[in-house]
């Protein structure tokens, strides 16, 4: 199962550290990333496949979003199949 995880926020030291540290505490493995600095904001995608997770996409979610609001960022997980649906047309 793939999901996607978005991040925005102002840019600093250890997002991607961050962000990725607890992929990899989940056994979540990370397939694709893209990033990229805009005027002082760090914005990233990242495609992961969560089928060996370790948590329940709830719980991953939350340790994700908690991350990042350590770091006073956004970060939100959505599993593939409604990203797709989501953009759709």
């Amino acid at each position: 199962m793939q999901a996607v995880i978005t991040v925005v926020g102002t840019d600093k030291v250890g997002i991607l550290a961050k962000i990725s540290g607890i992929c990899a505490e989940e056994g979540v493995n990370v397939e694709e990333v893209t990033q990229s600095i805009l005027r002082g904001t760090f914005a990233m995608i990242m495609m992961v496949n969560i089928e060996n997770a370790k948590s329940d996409f709830k719980t991953l979610t939350q340790r994700l979003q908690q991350g990042g609001e350590e770091l006073g960022i956004d970060v939100h997980v959505t599993r593939q199949e409604i990203f797709d649906a989501m953009h759709r047309i």
